[in-house]
Formats: structure tokens, sequence, C-alpha cells
């Protein structure tokens, strides 16, 4: 089987790169390639739903730029192809007095990158937004949403495949190798089957690096993964959440804290929570794969992080194992929670391409080498960003392939 382009990982990015991909060339013959048996079956169907706004992003970097346009795009693909979506907005909450510099700077951020209709709240106004949140001070992000990115994520796979009638969904198909052949294209051996291709685009997420190193990347980063686990309210308690509810992130750690999120669905999630995970597919809090633990940890940017963020580490690993520990940490927006409204949820996790220093805050990293293009680093706001990624990519395909 020959094709002018394999897409390998289907996921929202994946998708998103077909179907733009799909879009702009109708006459290209393009294969996506997935190793589960359905498509945004790892990160895309295991997040939080949510749209995000672009609040947190450094002004010009490409998750500023992709998260605010991918946004508008999400949203508006959303309603033409009846995705469940609601663009409800969110309040981000100062609890403390020691978080109103940081909040200021997302404040600053956020009009940066020109977040539209955003607003600085006082402890008054937050509880008329969110009647049972105790915060002193918050902003009002109305342009932040939900939606369901795997519902999206199958909608731009069928609207690609609808372009091209020689077009192909190859799922169960685990990539085990890259060959290159004489005349500069490339032969993709699955488990299952072999492909042919012009030119390679990998959104393969989780095992990013792994597949980069497989067509000849020098890689020198690896790939991290971080398990966030989910409660969820009860019937009891979903009334004390109106919309989503965030904290004050904070600065001296990689990730946004544990949040409030009502789902397309009606049920509303707490969490998540960021533990180091021992296997990169792992749902389970026991989940383990010697080889991903191996990777991990005899990789020094982990040891980097780990002795960064020790105290965070230790403190989200109990968390990880205590309910009382989790409810402690939500009832610092909404101290009114008990134990009865809260109850174990999904779990998640998160790909960080991690640097050697340790550093987890890379912007997305999108690279081309040889005949190919590698999504190496696309955390969260990918979700949100993925049709301006995939647009992003076909630029980049424009660029360095000859396409016609």
């Amino acid at each position: 089987m020959t094709f002018d382009i394999a897409i390998i990982g289907g996921g929202i990015v994946g998708a998103a790169t077909f179907y733009k991909m799909q879009k702009k060339y109708p006459h290209l013959k393009i294969a996506l390639i997935e190793k589960e048996d359905k498509l945004a079956d790892h990160q895309t169907g295991h997040n939080s739903g949510v749209i995000h706004s672009g609040l947190y992003y450094k002004p010009g970097s490409l998750k500023a730029k992709n998260c605010i346009e991918g946004r508008h795009e999400l949203v508006a693909f959303a309603k033409e192809h009846g995705i469940e979506h609601d663009v409800c907005g969110k309040v981000v909450v100062a609890t403390d007095e020691s978080e109103l510099p940081f909040m200021e700077k997302i404040y600053n951020i956020g009009l940066e990158n020109k977040i539209e209709g955003l607003k600085k709240l006082t402890g008054e106004e937050v509880k008329e937004h969110e009647p049972h949140v105790e915060g002193i001070a918050g902003l009002l992000v109305p342009c932040t949403g939900i939606i369901d990115f795997v519902g999206a994520t199958n909608k731009m796979a069928e609207l690609a495949l609808a372009l091209q009638t020689e077009s192909k969904l190859f799922l169960g198909h685990e990539v085990t190798e890259i060959k290159k052949n004489n005349d500069a294209t490339s032969t993709v051996v699955t488990s299952k089957d072999s492909f042919q291709a012009k030119y390679l685009v990998f959104c393969a997420g989780l095992q990013a690096d792994r597949m980069a190193k497989k067509d000849g990347v020098d890689l020198k980063e690896r790939v991290v993964g971080f398990r966030g686990d989910y409660y969820e309210l009860t019937e009891q308690g979903k009334h004390k959440v109106k919309h989503l509810i965030y904290p004050v992130p904070n600065p001296d750690f990689p990730f946004l804290g544990v949040h409030f999120t009502r789902m397309t669905n009606g049920d509303i999630e707490c969490g998540p929570n960021a533990v180091f995970t021992f296997k990169r597919e792992g749902y389970g809090k026991t989940d383990f794969s010697l080889r991903d633990t191996w990777d991990a940890l005899t990789y020094r940017g982990t040891w980097k992080l780990f002795f960064k963020n020790m105290k965070f580490g230790i403190n989200e690993y109990r968390r990880a194992f205590s309910k009382k520990l989790f409810l402690k940490t939500l009832q610092r927006l909404i101290p009114s929670l008990t134990m009865d409204d809260i109850e174990p949820g999904r779990a998640g996790v998160r790909a960080l391409l991690l640097r050697q220093d340790g550093d987890t805050r890379d912007d997305f990293r999108i690279e081309y080498h040889g005949n190919a293009i590698h999504v190496l680093n696309a955390p969260s706001p990918a979700a949100t960003a993925s049709l301006a990624i995939g647009e992003y990519i076909v630029e980049k395909a424009e660029e360095k392939f000859e396409l016609n």
C-alpha cells in the first residue's frame, strides 16, 4: 500500500493534521495509522475536556498563538458539526494574599494574548459566579469552555476520509519500524502490515520520543509521563459547582493545580493531581511497565525534576493515595465539600518532553527531519490548539515537502 503521506498517531493532533492536510490537498492519498483499536484512546480521551482560553502561555509562543487561534476554530468546528460543547467560562480564584502577585501576572499575560472578556473579580464578585467558593479575588475568563474531544477527533477523521476515497484509517496498527528507501520514501512497518509513504508526520504523544528515534532523529530529551487522578462530585455535591473553577497556579510547579470541571455529560470532575507514572499508558495507581520505568529513571532530566520539586512531588503522591488529603486540597476553594461529596473518578497521563535540566515548561515543539515532521512536545493546550497545530504542520509540509 502506497500513500503520499502517512500520519502516525490517532489522537486529536493526528486527526486534525489528517483533516487539515486532506482539506488543503484533496487529491493526496493519506494514511492515518493508530496502534489502538479506536482513535483518541490516550491523552485526548483522558484529559479534562477543557477548551483553554490561552491565559497562561507566554505571548508570542507557539502555545499562545495556536491555543487562541485553535480555540476559535475548534468552537466553530463544534458548532458546524454538532460536537457537544459549552463555552461556559471559568473563574480563577485566589484564596491567599501570597497568590495575588501571580494572579496579576496571569491577568497581564491574558491582556497581552487578547483573551476576550477577561476581567478581575473581587471576593464578593467571585461568589456571584460561584456561590460556594471562598476566595479573596479572582479572574473571570468567559471564553473558556468544555467539549467532547473524542467526538471532535472522530469527526475530523471522518471528514478527511470523505474527501478522498483512497485515503485510509488503520486502527490496531502499532508502528514497529521505519525503513528508509533508496527513492527517498519510507516504509512504515506495523504489527499487521507495511506501508510505503513519500512523507511522514508523527503525532505520537506519549510515544513521541520513541517514534522519533525509530525515524533516526538524534533526540537528547525523553518523554516522561505524569498521571493525573480525578475525583467526581456525587449527586449531593454537584450543586456546589456552576462552571469551571481553577486555583491560581503555583509558579514553581509545572501544572495548573487541582480544579473543578463541569463535563459535557453533566458530571463534575475534581483534579487532577500530578504524579510520576511508572507506565506511560497506565491509568491505574499501581500500573507498571519495566521499560517505561527504566527509560524514565535512567534519564537525568527526571531526577533533576524530582530534586527541584521534591516537596510538591511528595505531597502529590500522598494525595494520590488519600481521599482525605485530596478533599483538603479541594476545600481550599470550596470549604463546604465533605467526604460524601466526592468519589474516585478516572485518570489521565500527560506526556512531557523533559529537558535534561529537568525543565518541563517547554513550548510546543514541532521539527522537520528528512522526509518527516515530528510533533515532539504537545502537552496542554494541544487538544484545544489541535486544528491550529494541524494548519501549522500543513504549512511546514508545504515548506519542506514537494506537495502538489
